[in-house]
């Protein structure tokens, strides 16, 4: 009875909409005020639309809040706490992954059972601001390194890339730019992407071999990859495991500053 009287509050005050072409325009007019913490709603609708599903909160042609689910497993909320009640009782999955703003976790507690749960940080380097390093020793990567990147990322993060395969990356380089440090001629020590887009920028992965930490090699790959990113964007931006110092380290290093924290795990309604 409680979802549904929630449901029906909500409906009250705001209009629960799919986005659709026709409500594009507003949906760009409100992220836009705000692209780093909306960048993975524009993202998402831009290049992965027939993965993804965007539902707002509107008022008077004002958005409040949105939710966004990717792929039947991936949960995005933004807004205030009924209309992340109201949304998280629209969702009809079993288990999902989860991201909303920190300061909704207790209240997000409340209606769901997290499995895991991290804080994201989200840090962002504006053009200007950047402190590069070196990236001399960094060069592009092609697809006959796929197989190598893959093996990496999933030994140096099995949790989060466990599902990484050659096939996957060789599909990405058609739009992910993908750099990375070669010793030798053929060992692949550390690698890192992005994908440059007309409103910013993120480094989505960034991995070292474990035989091959603290030697600066992450920092160079991150800075070869920001020194891309502000050629074309006014700012760049990553998201960071809260507990991952010697991550945020690099980052801090290369000028980067905290933005916004958000809640991540793997949930249970």
């Amino acid at each position: 009875m409680t979802k549904w009287i929630t449901l029906l509050l909500v409906s009250l005050l705001y209009g629960i909409r799919e986005l659709t072409p026709s409500f594009e325009s507003l949906f760009y007019n409100h992220v836009a005020k705000d692209v780093p913490h909306y960048f993975l709603f524009i993202y998402d609708w831009k290049y992965e639309r027939k993965n993804t599903k965007i539902w707002l909160a509107v008022e008077h042609d004002e958005i409040y809040g949105m939710m966004l689910i990717y792929k039947n497993r991936i949960v995005q909320l933004r807004g205030n706490e009924p209309i992340i009640e109201a949304f998280l009782d629209m969702i009809d999955l079993k288990m999902f992954q989860l991201h909303a703003e920190s300061q909704y976790r207790d209240f997000i507690l409340r209606k769901c059972h997290m499995k895991k749960e991290y804080v994201l940080q989200l840090m962002i380097v504006r053009k200007g601001e950047e402190h590069l390093s070196s990236s001399d020793i960094v060069t592009k990567l092609t697809p006959e390194w796929a197989d190598e990147i893959a093996y990496l990322m999933r030994t140096a993060n099995p949790e989060f890339w466990d599902d990484r395969k050659k096939e996957t990356i060789v599909s990405s380089m058609n739009r992910r730019l993908w750099m990375g440090i070669i010793m030798n001629g053929n060992t692949l020590v550390s690698v890192g992407s992005t994908h440059l887009t007309d409103f910013g920028s993120n480094i989505g992965s960034l991995a070292t071999h474990e035989s091959y930490l603290n030697r600066g090699y992450a920092t160079a790959v991150a800075s070869a990859l920001v020194k891309e990113i502000l050629h074309k964007n006014d700012f760049a931006l990553v998201f960071v495991r809260k507990n991952n110092l010697p991550a945020l380290g690099v980052y801090e290093k290369l000028g980067f500053k905290q933005y916004r924290n958000y809640l991540y795990g793997y949930a249970e309604i």
